[in-house]
């Protein structure tokens, strides 16, 4: 009998190698080794020990024998590092600044943000004016008319 082949899975998720296993961490597991961070999160090897250099808040454990083990909570902060310098497009600096909390919200984020809420603001003023009641008269300033002043 012929042990089955493994070559293509993960041992952690089971999927292929081509597919993104993102969130695919097992609860029971502990520790993963470099290789499996790197297939569940789609970063080569080479760029998660880069990124322990560049990043002092990301720091796997080493076995007695030297091999990285990444706790859930490590994977956690790759995914994120991943996503502030490949989707949000911050630099490593900027990256490591908001990890260290002291990052500001970036410039075009708040340019964004607030260009949503000046259209929300304007969508509810908007709204306001058609609500309110108009009053019928052909006169301009006839509405204030009639009114006594105390």
């Amino acid at each position: 009998m012929s042990a089955p082949d493994r070559s293509s899975a993960s041992p952690v998720t089971g999927s292929s190698r081509g597919k993104r296993a993102i969130g695919a961490l097992s609860s029971d597991r502990l520790f993963y080794k470099i290789g499996e961070v790197s297939r569940l999160t789609g970063l080569e090897s080479y760029v998660l020990r880069y990124w322990e250099t560049e990043f002092p808040v990301l720091r796997p454990r080493k076995s007695s024998g030297g091999q990285r083990v990444y706790t859930k909570k490590d994977v956690d902060l790759v995914l994120q590092i991943k996503r502030m310098l490949y989707e949000q497009g911050f630099t490593i600096a900027g990256a490591r600044k908001r990890l260290r909390g002291g990052g500001q919200a970036d410039p075009v984020e708040k340019r964004a943000l607030l260009g949503q809420i000046r259209g929300q603001l304007q969508s509810i003023l908007d709204d306001l004016k058609s609500c309110a009641p108009r009053p019928v008269s052909a006169k301009p300033g006839a509405e204030h008319e009639g009114r006594g002043r105390s």
